[in-house]
C-alpha cells in the first residue's frame, strides 16, 4: 500500500520556512512594478498587471505581522489561484518544490501565535526544520478572523 504525499511551492519570509499546496500556484516572478491602491488594507501592496490581468498583491510580512521589508529588498510573487481569480502573494525568497507524505501534516504548535495563526492549516516536521503550510484562500481574501 502506498502512502500519498502532497508536493507544496516553498518560500520565505525572513527565517520563516512556508508553503502553499502547488496545485494552487500559477506561476512565479520577479518584483513586478505596482499600482498602490488607496484605502486598501494595509497588507494590500498594489495591483500588478499580468498580461492584461489585474492581480491584486497582498504582502504576507504584514499579513502575518511580521516586520516590514527591507527596502532594498525586492519581493518576489508568487502567483496563487483562489475562488475569486488570481492574487500575488509578495514573498522574500522563492524556495523549492517539496514533496512530504500527507499524514505528516499536523496541527499548528502552541508557540505558533499572532497574526500567523490565522492562516497557518498545519505544519510538517522536516530534519532540520518545520514547514508552515498557509490557506491561500484565507491569506488572500481578506478573512482576518481566527480559525
Amino acid at each position: 500500500m502506498s502512502v500519498a504525499t502532497r508536493q507544496y511551492a516553498t518560500f520565505y519570509l525572513d527565517k520563516e520556512y512556508l508553503g502553499v499546496d502547488v496545485l494552487r500556484v500559477q506561476e512565479v516572478l520577479r518584483s513586478q512594478a505596482m499600482t498602490s491602491v488607496p484605502r486598501a488594507p494595509h497588507y494590500i501592496a498594489g495591483l500588478i498587471n499580468l498580461r492584461g490581468q489585474i492581480v491584486t498583491a497582498v504582502d504576507l510580512r504584514p499579513r502575518l505581522g511580521m516586520p516590514d521589508r527591507n527596502p532594498e529588498n525586492e519581493p518576489m510573487n508568487v502567483i496563487v489561484t483562489t475562488s475569486e481569480g488570481p492574487v500575488s502573494l509578495l514573498v522574500d525568497e522563492i524556495g523549492d518544490v517539496l514533496e512530504v507524505y500527507s499524514n505528516s501534516l499536523e496541527s499548528p504548535p502552541d508557540t505558533l501565535q499572532g497574526p500567523v495563526l490565522n492562516y497557518v492549516q498545519g505544519i510538517h516536521k522536516l530534519p532540520n526544520r518545520l514547514l508552515a503550510v498557509l490557506d491561500v484562500d484565507r491569506l488572500a481574501l481578506g478573512s482576518e478572523e481566527a480559525k
